[in-house]
């Protein structure tokens, strides 16, 4: 048996009062989906538990079948397990983005947390031209992808309140500064670092060019690092994770799996979709089990952007779902699950830990009896279904199983 995941990140929302009372979801042109879903069976899963914050990096672990509650030191350390960054047990990772910032009036705001999705070039020369401002600090700047970074502070405190920059998008920075034992240093270097970017001639070239400078980095998602068993002691399968963020790269690689890199991968709509497809089949031809993620509706939720969003969901559809559940026809006996990891709701442009809709699928129809009867891949379809499940990181275990009620367990 194949075992395929198949994740757009955010694609959840609410209703909106434009697309006449329907979602992004309920409005996009995704007839593989819904093929999918009338042979299939659709119910809703809560990826985020109670009192944890509705980040892809709570919402990625539950999906493939790690209890945060057991398993979650924070996003920083999965991201450095992806871009190979060794982790003593007292060193702390923390996220860091490269934003844009804006001063109006007497207060600074948070224009754009991805600086204009600055290219991995570009970012590259300005998070390794930080190093040699911090010489005696104790910190490492690596650089990632577009506008996510890194900074690792050896034998550090992760002891701050640090809010995720998506989150605060056009509101002012004031009531989001670190507080905490740590928070002076922090604070201390984001303004280091300010006066670096603002300065660099790069940030004047982008401006000349009508974009979005990256005039300050943004510290957040600090922890230490995890200790998860692989997937194939949970599961007694091997495989791998396809994305194009380091987040998700990183739990792949902290779980035993294959976390290639994937040429084009942006994580934007400008992603290397075939690519993604490509190198899932590749591992397939020799495992069980792959995780695709893609990035873009979220990246157009959190820019509030309804079209980027509808574009996304279809893009997902004919890019990602159609080839391959067509090259699966191939590979029979096998399953498939597709869902978001949590909603990204236009109107507040970030996460939310409601409940999302999933859709599970297999080639011999057993999901299709325990539903007894369809219902549509939307967030209503979802809530309308009699198959929910309440924890989770059980939902994997119980698909691998071919049997979903496992996972129905408040």
């Amino acid at each position: 048996m194949k075992y395929v995941v198949l994740v757009g990140d955010g694609m959840a929302d609410e209703t909106i009062q434009e697309l006449g009372g329907k979602t992004p979801l309920e409005t996009a042109h995704t007839p593989n989906i819904d093929i999918i879903a009338s042979s299939g069976a659709v119910g809703e899963v809560k990826t985020v538990p109670d009192g944890f914050s509705p980040g892809s990096d709570v919402a990625n672990l539950t999906l493939m079948g790690y209890d945060p509650k057991k398993y979650y030191t924070g996003r920083a350390p999965l991201e450095a397990a992806s871009m190979g960054i060794h982790l003593n047990d007292d060193d702390v990772a923390y996220r860091c983005n490269l934003v844009t910032l804006e001063v109006l009036g007497l207060a600074i705001y948070m224009r754009d947390f991805t600086a204009g999705h600055i290219s991995s070039e570009d970012a590259r020369v300005l998070i390794e031209g930080l190093n040699p401002h911090f010489p005696h600090e104790g910190i490492t700047f690596y650089p990632g992808v577009s506008y996510r970074h890194l900074m690792v502070w050896k034998s550090g405190s992760a002891d701050v309140t640090l809010t995720p920059p998506h989150d605060i998008i056009g509101q002012s920075i004031e009531n989001y500064l670190p507080s905490g034992p740590a928070s002076q240093k922090i604070i201390q270097w984001t303004t280091t670092a300010q006066i670096y970017l603002k300065s660099h001639p790069l940030n004047q070239e982008r401006m000349t060019r009508g974009e979005n400078p990256a005039n300050s980095i943004w510290l957040w998602g600090q922890g230490k690092k995890p200790a998860i068993p692989t997937f194939r002691e949970l599961y007694n399968l091997s495989g791998g994770v396809i994305s194009a963020v380091d987040l998700v790269k990183g739990i792949g690689l902290l779980s035993g799996l294959e976390a290639p890199d994937v040429p084009g991968a942006t994580g934007y709509l400008d992603t290397n979709y075939a690519g993604k497809v490509s190198s899932a089949l590749k591992i397939l031809k020799t495992k069980d089990f792959v995780f695709i993620h893609i990035e873009a509706p979220d990246e157009a939720g959190h820019s509030g952007i309804l079209k980027d969003k509808i574009q996304a969901i279809e893009d997902f559809d004919k890019h990602v779902v159609g080839p391959m559940f067509e090259a699966l026809q191939d590979m029979r006996p096998f399953s498939l699950l597709i869902l978001p990891d949590h909603p990204t709701p236009l109107s507040i442009r970030t996460h939310t830990s409601n409940p999302v809709p999933f859709l599970a699928y297999d080639s011999e129809g057993n999901f299709k009896e325990q539903a007894g009867h369809s219902q549509p891949f939307t967030e209503a379809g979802a809530s309308a279904s009699p198959l929910k499940i309440y924890q989770g990181h059980l939902l994997v275990k119980s698909w691998l199983q071919g049997n979903l009620e496992l996972g129905a367990i408040q």
